[in-house]
């Protein structure tokens, strides 16, 4: 992810969720003297991964640039119950219109990095990385892959436009596996290449057809060790289906490079936070 999109995303991101939340104005805000300053903290109500601050710098930053945001944690650092996680210093009022819209970013991306850095801790025995999906929440596409990343997991392709994955009705289009991969090789040679196999007969079509990443699904444990050696370090191979706190630590155990896991950013629960002031 480049920082020019990072950073354009983020902008249309708070841009976005500050006209849907104030509208025409905050009425209730509106009621406190424009003088009136403040200090006020947010606090965590539950044990999480704190991420979103740059969210939540620029929620206030577009409601008011003079508000000063202290972080008393840092981004992707392991909060307690009842922990200060910042104080902002400024416009009572303009605290309070940025207040619900700066939560909601932090809450939700931080519950994406706390159970994010829950599936690294289940693997952190072994060599795999585990993969977020595109399985997002829509619009936050960027967000969300980069509190993965704070957790502790890895990305996948961003989207439709940055790596081939060549799914079951990709392939039937195609012709089959070798020429889906033929095709893209062609269309954007650039542009790595993953194939998703059904079998171990496939698994050695996509390997002669030279894609870099294997997508092996739904794969019992002994099928999965039989491809990690059918492979020999030729692609890279990723395992996907559905996997739970159980299963995806045998599965990492069977030696695959990647397993892909949508629960990242699908099943994410917000985290608990609260604002007062001072």
């Amino acid at each position: 992810m480049t920082n020019s999109l990072f950073l354009k995303d983020l902008e249309i991101n708070v841009r976005s969720a500050l006209q849907e939340d104030i509208g025409s104005g905050d009425i209730s805000a509106s009621l406190i003297p424009t003088e009136e300053r403040a200090v006020a903290q947010v606090i965590c109500r539950e044990t999480a991964v704190i991420c979103g601050q740059p969210w939540v710098n620029e929620v206030f930053n577009q409601i008011d640039p003079s508000i000063k945001i202290d972080w008393d944690v840092i981004e992707g650092s392991q909060c307690q119950i009842d922990d200060v996680i910042f104080k902002a210093y400024g416009s009572a009022k303009n605290i309070l219109s940025a207040e619900r819209t700066a939560l909601n970013f932090l809450q939700i991306l931080s519950g994406t990095a706390t159970i994010a850095r829950h599936y690294a801790e289940l693997v952190q025995h072994t060599a795999v990385k585990i993969l977020d999906t595109r399985k997002t929440i829509p619009g936050l596409r960027l967000a969300q892959k980069y509190a993965v990343t704070q957790g502790g997991c890895y990305n996948h392709r961003l989207g439709l436009y940055d790596a081939f994955l060549l799914k079951e009705n990709h392939i039937s289009a195609c012709g089959g596996i070798a020429e889906a991969i033929a095709y893209a090789r062609r269309f954007a040679p650039e542009k790595p290449v993953e194939v998703e196999v059904e079998t171990l007969e496939q698994l050695e079509i996509a390997l002669k057809a030279k894609a870099d990443t294997v997508m092996l699904d739904n794969f019992s444990l002994e099928t999965l060790r039989q491809a990690v050696v059918i492979n020999k370090g030729r692609a890279l191979l990723e395992a996907s289906g559905g996997y739970d706190n159980v299963s995806i630590v045998a599965v990492a155990e069977t030696g695959v490079d990647y397993i892909s896991i949508g629960a990242l950013t699908k099943h994410c629960r917000a985290i608990d936070f609260s604002m007062r002031f001072v």
